[in-house]
């Protein structure tokens, strides 16, 4: 195993639905909890430092002004701002850095679609202006499919002075659904300055470790992994189950562990897939 590792949290959307359910409360955009359920997203921060997690995402995901507009009454900058308070508060005196976190827009790049890169840029800067201002730790740029857009996020993110990570979601066969590959990323990005990259989502963990090896001797920057623990499997006897269990992902994130230096977990995996990682990483 790699010495230094850093654990990031596991996913922060699939949990807090998971909570919501448990709750009987209706599923939104997660974004919404912020200000209409705070409870269940400062419970799973907290839980997810409390299972080990040193990089806690705040709950900004997809919190940038077309959504929040298309679905509440809400700003983008109400919500993000509302989210990075949350996560302060939570993991008030524990040992935990707080990510600012940003995904892809739903509307297409040109040319594409008809999204500039002037607006996609002034969408993510609103957005990130605002989580800046709460003092987050560093931003995590994640779940991008196309390479400019995140291009476009990354040049975004670094006028604030911040550490950015960055994660393409990448397909079994090494590239993203918009044929962008390992090789594509580290030459767009790494002139930017970014200060970490890798990959998130879209694949488990076993199915992802030849993905993230392409990294290796290709860039010099720090690499993040956060595969998916998978949506849940209805069994034939009616039970369901998740695609990866707890035991399963963490075998199969072990090999990772010789070349990352983050890691953590992606859509399915709750705070019990992370002390899972913390305990076999010497953490706990």
């Amino acid at each position: 195993m790699k010495k230094g590792i850093t654990l990031m949290d596991g996913a922060v959307g699939t949990s807090l639905w998971d909570k919501a359910e448990a709750r009987g409360i209706k599923k939104d955009p997660v974004w919404r909890y912020n200000i209409e359920h705070p409870e269940i997203v400062a419970e799973l921060a907290a839980e997810m430092a409390d299972a080990g997690a040193e990089i806690v995402l705040a709950n900004t995901f997809g919190a940038n002004g077309p959504a929040v507009k298309r679905s509440s009454s809400y700003t983008a900058p109400e919500v993000v701002s509302s989210a990075m308070r949350i996560a302060k508060d939570a993991l008030s005196g524990k040992n935990v850095k707080i990510a600012l976190s940003a995904g892809p827009l739903s509307a297409l790049m040109e040319p594409y679609g008809d999204l500039t890169e002037e607006e996609a840029g002034e969408i993510y800067y609103e957005m990130l202006s605002a989580g800046v201002k709460e003092g987050p730790d560093l931003i995590l740029l994640q779940t991008f499919i196309d390479l400019s857009m995140l291009r476009v996020a990354a040049a975004e993110a670094k006028k604030f002075g911040l550490p950015v990570f960055c994660c393409l979601s990448f397909e079994r066969r090494g590239k993203t659904m918009m044929g962008n590959s390992v090789e594509d990323m580290i030459e767009e990005l790494e002139p930017l300055g970014i200060d970490a990259i890798g990959m998130n989502c879209s694949l488990g963990p076993d199915l992802a470790i030849p993905v993230i090896k392409e990294f290796v001797g290709k860039t010099s920057l720090p690499l993040i992994f956060k595969p998916n623990a998978g949506k849940p499997i209805l069994a034939a006897d009616g039970t369901t189950a998740t695609a990866y269990s707890v035991k399963v992902f963490a075998d199969d994130v072990m090999p990772a562990l010789d070349f990352v230096d983050y890691i953590g977990g992606c859509c399915g995996s709750d705070a019990s897939y992370i002390r899972e990682l913390a305990a076999r990483m010497g953490k706990q």
